[in-house]
């Protein structure tokens, strides 16, 4: 069966999932009710099936229809990567690379690494973002972006992945602190005090808040921090206790009166994977930051 997708159909047939509303869906378009109707029903005849069910309190999509926003999702995806790639490539840039990672990598591996390669390939930018592990490897499966790093159980079936490093989590509580007398520690008896948080969007703070959700509780957020470094400094002045990586608890350490408690908890000690679709599909530029990576993981 031959089907010819027109993008204006596909982003009207969004709009329309999104708002819930054949209408809405046309006026975000900029497109009259009726054009958008006809529209909707020539997509339809073309893929041979229902795609929604219209009724008075809105549109609901059907089994196909739900199929085909997320594939209407991913295409206008792809087509806006492809604009903003052309766009750098436009202005002087050669290559473009994408990096999802959790942060741990990119507060306390990715600095040097991606300096490194900057240096090295002044044509090329880099796009990193800090997610969830398990919404960065979506992200890879998806194609929303090239390289991923991620950390603990995820399933990553389907993806080339290479050994990166240890990340351990930890408990940072003040000298002072009634947890400071201790050396070991669950994860569930540190609920029971304040906690310094990094932001929101952190995906360390979503990991630590998803930690405390699986044991029915709840993670008292005293103060919320920018970085690690002021997570610590609040934590020396009392605020509340925090979880941060070793590698950068024990740093800070070093400057701060803070106390380090490790955590029992088996989440505690992740390994962080390099994942990408395939090496081989990579660009030659990004393929060689996977290498730097790799010699870095070694190192």
């Amino acid at each position: 069966m031959a089907i010819h997708f027109d993008l204006t159909d596909l982003r009207l047939f969004v709009h329309i999932a999104e708002e819930n509303s054949l209408t809405r869906g046309a006026e975000r378009s900029h497109m009259s009710l009726p054009a958008a109707s006809t529209r909707i029903k020539n997509l339809e005849d073309s893929v041979g099936s229902k795609l929604l069910i219209r009724a008075s309190q809105g549109v609901t999509l059907t089994p196909p229809g739900q199929a085909f926003l997320h594939h209407a999702r991913l295409v206008l995806q792809q087509l806006e990567y492809l604009r903003s790639e052309l766009q750098e490539y436009a202005q002087g840039m050669k290559g473009h690379v994408r990096v999802f990672a959790n942060t741990t990598a990119i507060t306390e591996f990715l600095p040097a690494i991606l300096s490194s390669f900057l240096a090295s390939h002044p044509d090329v930018s880099v796009d990193l973002r800090e997610r969830l592990s398990q919404d960065i490897v979506r992200a890879v499966s998806e194609g929303k972006t090239d390289i991923g790093i991620v950390a603990g159980n995820v399933r990553t079936e389907g993806l080339e992945v290479l050994p990166y490093h240890e990340d351990r989590l930890v408990l940072v509580t003040a000298m002072n602190h009634p947890l400071a007398k201790i050396e070991v520690i669950d994860f569930e008896k540190t609920l029971e005090y304040d906690h310094v948080g990094l932001h929101e969007s952190s995906a360390i703070h979503a990991f630590v808040k998803q930690a405390a959700g699986a044991l029915s509780k709840t993670l008292k957020t005293r103060i919320q921090a920018g970085n690690f470094e002021a997570v610590c400094r609040m934590v020396e002045a009392n605020a509340g206790i925090g979880v941060l990586p070793e590698t950068s608890a024990r740093r800070h350490a070093k400057t701060m009166a803070i106390h380090i408690v490790q955590l029992t908890d088996e989440w505690a000690l992740r390994k962080l994977q390099i994942c990408m679709r395939s090496r081989h599909l990579l660009p030659q530029f990004a393929r060689e930051l996977v290498e730097l990576l790799e010699a870095d993981a070694a190192a």
